[in-house]
């Protein structure tokens, strides 16, 4: 252990967040209140100078540790789990997070968000993320507040140029593949400038549900050009789409 690394705290809850590359960003919250994903997806944008935070990574590249007082024995216990692409760093995550040679546990894989084809089709737009940058940080939470908020500013000043789109499921189904389908027809055709559109399980992030005002699935928002707009459930009416990403040409 350096010299100037913080100590750990005896209560915390963990997250540690890996690229495809083997780079590491991690957090240990005291409070034990946040959900850090945000934070650490935003940091690792800033960074590896990315085009836009790596969301897709959560559900994948993700382990979380929380430390806890059992109120019946008044004993520290410790629960750690770490999804499967992420489970042959148990000793980095030990060393990181102070637990010896503890056995993390195994998170149950995400059907349809953890494919080979799907985590594939972001290397093109994030090369950086499959690149090994020796990269082991721990974000301060007391400071990623603020950090992240600037972050959101500097987000809302970026060139206009293109449309930054989320499309929030709730679980994946051939439903969901259809509307995907239609969706991606429509904005080649109809759009007229180039565009990112990310697909969220609610289930997954809740708290990017949250963050984005989603109460229903499917859900479509328009983060980028402000203002944002959102369009809720059926999905099939492309005059109503183009009509909320403000696109001229119509069916």
């Amino acid at each position: 252990m350096t010299p100037d690394k913080p100590p750990l705290p005896q209560l915390f809850k963990g997250i540690a967040l890996f690229t495809p590359g083997g780079d590491l960003i991690y957090c240990i919250d005291p409070s034990k209140q946040g959900r850090w994903h945000l934070h650490l997806c935003a940091t690792l944008q800033e960074i590896l100078d990315l085009p836009e935070p790596p969301h897709f990574l959560v559900p994948c590249y993700t382990a979380t540790i929380d430390h806890w007082l059992d109120p019946r024995t008044q004993q520290i216990r410790t629960f750690a789990e770490a999804y499967p692409a992420v489970m042959r760093y148990q000793p980095v995550l030990n060393a990181i997070f102070g637990t010896g040679e503890l056995v993390w546990q195994s998170a149950p894989w995400q059907e349809g968000l953890c494919d080979r084809m799907v985590l594939t089709s972001y290397r093109s737009s994030f090369p950086q993320l499959w690149e090994d940058h020796d990269l082991i940080l721990r974000l301060d939470p007391t400071e990623a507040v603020l950090y992240y908020q600037e972050t959101a500013t500097q987000q809302s000043q970026l060139d206009t140029q293109g449309y930054v789109l989320r499309l929030f499921i709730a679980g994946h189904s051939p439903g969901i593949e259809r509307i995907l389908e239609n969706l991606h027809e429509l904005l080649e055709k109809y759009l007229g400038q180039p565009y990112t559109l990310k697909v969220i399980d609610v289930f997954t992030h809740p708290e990017l549900a949250e963050a984005n005002q989603v109460t229903a699935t499917p859900t479509l928002v328009k983060v980028w050009p402000q203002p944002i707009r959102r369009i809720a459930g059926n999905l099939e009416h492309a005059d109503k789409i183009l009509q909320m990403l403000g696109a001229k040409e119509k069916y």
